[in-house]
């Protein structure tokens, strides 16, 4: 049962990505300011969301080894705001980006994932990467003369 809920949810949790991704594209006026910062915000809720899933992971007990895992968690809450902070969305766009690349990277690195959950992981951000990338191209086409 919490395979397919969290199957439902990380699937359900793209529709922001890819809305937003194409507002920036395709919309004009509020509308693009509304789906350019809601992308970023987003992107950015989603990236602090999953670094807290570290820290859970530490509890009840936390363990020597577990260390990196309490840093990796703080680390990529800092670097997330970090990156709203440049206030430029094609940086920020990227250095999120960046940051779901290098999350799913050490998480793979982790002993003891469930199979299912390795490659639902892989495929969510496979996805939110090519959001970003769409973001950044809508940027780009809307900056060119």
């Amino acid at each position: 049962m919490s395979m397919r809920l969290m199957q439902a949810l990380g699937l359900a949790g793209l529709f922001p990505f890819v809305g937003a991704a194409l507002g920036v594209m395709f919309l004009d006026d509020l509308l693009l300011a509304l789906s350019q910062r809601t992308f970023l915000l987003y992107s950015t809720a989603i990236l602090c969301f999953l670094g807290g899933t570290f820290w859970g992971e530490t509890l009840p007990e936390p363990t020597v080894g577990q260390g990196a895992a309490i840093l990796i968690s703080n680390g990529i809450v800092l670097f997330a705001v970090l990156a709203m902070l440049t206030a430029q969305p094609l940086i920020a766009a990227v250095m999120l980006m960046l940051g779901h690349l290098a999350l799913l990277w050490y998480e793979r690195q982790l002993p003891d994932r469930a199979v299912w959950y390795t490659r639902m992981r892989s495929w969510l951000t496979f996805v939110a990467v090519i959001t970003h990338l769409m973001f950044c191209i809508g940027l780009t086409l809307r900056a060119s003369p």
